[in-house]
Parts: C-alpha cells; sequence; structure tokens
C-alpha cells in the first residue's frame, strides 16, 4: 500500500547509515576540559589523552570532532570572537569605556584565562596558525566593540568624525591588556574609573 504526501512537503532525511551523532553535551564537556587542561599544563605539553580524561570521555569522542589538538584549540579560539564582548550603551564614551574595562578585567582575572592567555601567546610565536586565530579573535572580540563605542560616541558628538580608527582601538584596548596581562598586576581601586576618563580624553583629542 502507498501512502500518498500532501503537495509540497518535504520527504524526511534520515541520517546516513552508520553516521556518528555528536552530543553536543559531549562537546561542551571537551570544550571545557581543553581550557582546563591548557591552564594546567600548557599548550606543548596538553594532549588528546589529557582533554578526553579530563573530559570524561574516550579520545574516539574528541577525534570524531577535531582533528588534533591544534584543530582543537584553533576552534575554541574562533568561538570566543564569535561570542565577543556585550556592546555598552551607557550613552556616554566614559561610561561605555568603563563598562568595557570592568567586564574585560574580570574576564582576564579569571585564573583559566590567565594561564591560557600568556601560553597562546608564547606558542602564537611559534606557530603561525595560532597566531593568525588569536590576532583574529582579539580583533573581531574586543576590536569589535571598541569600534561600536568609538562609533557610537561620535554619533553623540563626543569625538570628531574622521579620527584614526586603528588609533583609537589601540587607545581603547590597549592599556587594559597591558595591565591586566603583560603587568599581571593587581588593579588598585578607582583605577578602571581613572583608565576610562583618561581614554576618554585621549579619544576627544584625536
Amino acid at each position: 500500500m502507498t501512502t500518498s504526501r500532501p503537495s509540497g512537503e518535504q520527504p524526511r532525511r534520515r541520517a546516513p547509515a552508520g553516521a556518528a551523532v555528536l552530543r553536543e553535551d559531549v562537546t561542551e564537556a571537551i570544550r571545557a576540559a581543553v581550557f582546563e587542561e591548557l591552564a594546567a599544563v600548557g599548550y606543548a605539553r596538553m594532549s588528546i589523552e589529557g582533554i578526553a580524561r579530563r573530559a570524561g570521555v574516550g579520545k574516539t569522542a574528541v577525534y570524531r570532532r577535531w582533528r588534533s589538538k591544534l584543530h582543537l584549540v584553533l576552534d575554541l579560539v574562533s568561538a570566543i570572537a564569535v561570542q565577543g564582548l556585550p556592546a555598552p550603551d551607557t550613552g556616554s564614551l566614559e561610561g561605555d569605556l568603563r563598562l568595557l574595562y570592568e567586564v574585560t578585567s574580570r574576564a582576564l582575572r579569571h585564573p583559566v584565562a590567565s594561564q591560557v592567555i600568556p601560553d597562546l601567546q608564547a606558542e602564537a610565536a611559534r606557530n603561525p596558525e595560532i597566531a593568525e586565530a588569536l590576532q583574529k579573535a582579539l580583533r573581531e572580540g574586543q576590536h569589535g566593540v571598541a569600534s561600536g563605542i568609538v562609533r557610537a560616541a561620535v554619533e553623540r558628538g563626543e569625538m570628531r568624525a574622521g579620527a584614526d580608527e586603528d588609533l583609537a582601538l589601540d587607545l581603547v584596548s590597549g592599556p587594559i591588556y597591558w595591565r591586566s596581562v603583560v603587568v599581571r598586576a593587581k588593579l588598585p581601586k578607582g583605577y578602571l574609573g581613572s583608565l576610562a576618563a583618561a581614554t576618554a580624553a585621549g579619544l576627544r583629542a584625536l
């Protein structure tokens, strides 16, 4: 007996026989394990075996998703760029900068981030693929938000149109990374407010 299909209805697609269904919860567990493993042993000593053990899965589950630890790390860095940072919208240049610095400094002070970022930066000096992924992540993430802050300030009349965009983005993003990632010093009380005010003054002077 043949069952007729309503006009216009598309036939259901079946997964190919033997095709592996990748569970999202397993994928997320592996991603979390990568950050933990990076923080614990660094990129050079990180292994698929260690990641799988930390995630509570077999090595096969990792290899089904990524060909190597390099591809795994590159995928995670790219995902960070896509997620990005929340775009501040306080109504003023200084307020937007203050909020951006508060969010960024909290993220950079996280124990995992404080270990992973310097290690990946060191690895980037030896591995062009990691260097390119990190640069893309920073530009699409931090610089994407910073660019939005600058555009909003121009629209409000707090900055003049035609200012050097690259220089503006360096002024916005550079100081907090220098203090948190390079110097790695504790931020004194009131530092973020003073930094936002000084950066806003610099941007207005461009």
